[in-house]
């Protein structure tokens, strides 16, 4: 019932999207917070226990939640409980305003709001970029933010609920990332910062849980957009970005609509330790680093429909995907 649950908290969150301020998002800080607090002792198996704690323990909690409504109400409430958890993980609304509101300026020819917009959705300074700079940054920007809010989700979801763990898979994804941005977050902080075992630990993790998800993604983009330009920058230009996940999105994105992609990255504006450091930068996993740019045409307003059209493509390649195999399980 996986196509079900995905279908049904998709159309929930573009009806309602999840508010930004909203008690599960505010208890999952509070959860790593008191993890980080009680079991970073400064050693590594410190930081791996408490990364275990902070991101298996919610996963099995939504999977027994799975579990004891399957055997004592019935599967449909189960699927509901799949949706529920699916509305909280999984959607484009938790970051796409941004997008939208950016697009609309360049539009309009209002690129100061742009560079405004784009400031307060990264926290950096923006206020020199130019045009195409704005463009690039916003391209690279949403299509990690995609993946990370819909695809790697819709990945790990898929793979533990046909195993019989229902939404586990996504609490755990989303954990995953959560905790790995967080604990550094807390470590520019002055007040109980995370470790530096910790944070390794959370960051090595993080790169072995999104490792199949990037490339699964990578090759959804690949599929929908130009295949052959999509999979050549991918195989020889992904390693020019420093993150090894993000650069094998961006590379395929950079072929699939033929834009130029990897180059100046962009600085913080804030201090380490500003309150809105962390609300605000929900997207990328570690600062952005100087790359050398990939093949591909300067990028332009028009590749942001692009990039549009290219996420709402692979989200039916996995709609479509998710929907035979029900139906091959159903009939099975």
């Amino acid at each position: 019932m996986s196509f079900f649950a995905i279908l049904f908290a998709l159309l929930l969150e573009q009806v309602r999207p999840l508010a930004r301020q909203n008690p599960v998002h505010s208890g999952l800080r509070s959860w790593a917070r008191w993890v980080s607090s009680n079991f970073d002792a400064g050693k590594p198996q410190h930081g791996w226990i408490a990364w275990s704690l902070a991101t298996v323990f919610p996963a099995l909690l939504a999977v027994g939640v799975h579990w004891s409504l399957t055997l004592t109400i019935g599967w449909p409430f189960a699927v509901l409980w799949s949706v529920a958890v699916l509305y909280v993980t999984l959607g484009f609304r938790q970051f796409s305003h941004y997008f939208t509101d950016i697009r609309d300026a360049l539009d309009a020819g209002d690129e100061d709001r742009a560079r405004e917009l784009l400031a307060q959705w990264q926290q950096v300074d923006a206020s020199e970029l130019p045009r195409s700079e704005i463009v690039r940054h916003v391209i690279e920007y949403s299509v990690l933010a995609a993946h990370r809010h819909v695809f790697g989700v819709l990945a790990w979801f898929s793979v533990l609920a046909a195993l019989g763990l229902g939404p586990a898979g996504a609490v755990f994804y989303r954990m995953g990332e959560f905790v790995s941005r967080y604990w550094r977050h807390r470590a520019r902080v002055q007040i109980q910062p995370a470790s530096a075992a910790l944070q390794t630990a959370a960051a090595r993790a993080w790169a072995w849980v999104d490792w199949l998800p990037a490339r699964l993604t990578a090759l959804a983009f690949a599929v929908v957009g130009s295949f052959e330009d999509a999979i050549d920058r991918w195989r020889n230009h992904a390693q020019r970005f420093p993150n090894d996940n993000d650069g094998v999105i961006l590379a395929a994105t950079s072929g699939a609509i033929d834009v130029r992609l990897g180059g100046e990255a962009l600085r913080s504006a804030f201090a380490p330790n500003s309150s809105q450091s962390f609300r605000a930068a929900g997207v990328a996993t570690e600062p952005m680093q100087d790359t050398e740019s990939t093949p591909g045409r300067e990028a332009e307003v028009g590749h942001l429909r692009s990039v549009v059209g290219l996420v709402w493509r692979s989200v039916v390649l996995w709609m479509v995907l998710l929907a035979l195999l029900t139906l091959a399980r159903l009939l099975g």
